[in-house]
């Protein structure tokens, strides 16, 4: 046998091999990536579970002398116009604003928590993101502070990831976006294979060397780019969370 023909055969042997691990590997290949807004804070939010309650947890010098809390959020008739245009529906669209202080410069930050309920009867609640996020995004106004802002998230296993969307040296509205890391795992091999991810909380920052009296921010359109691409199989149905829930009574993810 000639020495070309034995390499000729040798490589279509690999190319094959690789073909085969190719297609045992798809299931993990994903191709419906959509954007999914998570959290819009406009009116016609309320009555669903997009219905919200949004508190300010700041660190050691965010409160005042008695203990009370420096820092306020509320919605405000606000919008980035780069995203809706002048807008003549006002009263359809609103941001989160957000205004506070701390009594000394430093490494201070706030927590932006969302959850249910208000006062002492708020409950934090993490907000389960839809599909493998690979991204997640949000329109911030800055006032150019030297501050930063962060998303916290949680993967299945109850690991929480920080991901920053990097400082607020900026005027008026911006798209902040960070991505999501592949070594936060999102699925596994057993079904359902979809494991959520879920945002715990944003965290805002402020720089040692930056002013830390009244500080004004809004918060517009969080938003997750993700891939909902599941392989079809004979029963697939029976590994969605909301057919568990139908037979079993308690969701799955």
């Amino acid at each position: 046998m000639k020495p070309g023909s034995t390499i000729f055969r040798t490589l279509l042997v690999m190319l094959l091999l690789l073909g085969a691990c190719v297609l045992a590997a798809s299931d993990e290949i994903t191709v419906n990536v959509v954007a999914r807004v998570v959290q819009s804070f406009d009116p016609d939010e309320a009555g669903h579970e997009l219905a919200r309650t949004w508190v300010l947890v700041p660190s050691k010098f965010g409160y005042d002398s008695k203990g009370n809390s420096m820092w306020q959020t509320r919605k405000v008739d606000a919008w980035p116009e780069a995203l809706f245009g002048k807008n003549k529906d006002k009263e359809k669209l609103q941001a989160l604003g957000i205004t506070g202080k701390f009594s000394r410069k430093g490494y201070n930050y706030v927590e932006i928590v969302p959850g249910t309920g208000e006062g002492k009867n708020f409950k934090p609640e993490p907000i389960p993101l839809p599909g493998r996020v690979e991204s997640i995004d949000l329109w911030v106004w800055g006032a150019n502070y030297a501050y930063s802002l962060e998303a916290h998230v949680r993967d299945f296993q109850g690991i929480d990831h920080v991901l920053p969307f990097g400082l607020l040296q900026f005027t008026g509205w911006k798209n902040l976006r960070c991505k999501v890391p592949g070594s936060i795992p999102q699925a596994w091999k057993y079904l359902p294979r979809l494991r959520n991810m879920a945002l715990t909380k944003l965290v805002l920052w402020t720089e040692p060397q930056e002013k830390v009296d009244e500080f004004y921010l809004y918060l517009d359109q969080l938003k997750v780019t993700t891939d909902l691409f599941e392989t079809s199989f004979d029963g697939d149905e029976l590994a969605d969370a909301e057919r568990l829930q139908e037979i079993w009574g308690t969701a799955k993810q």
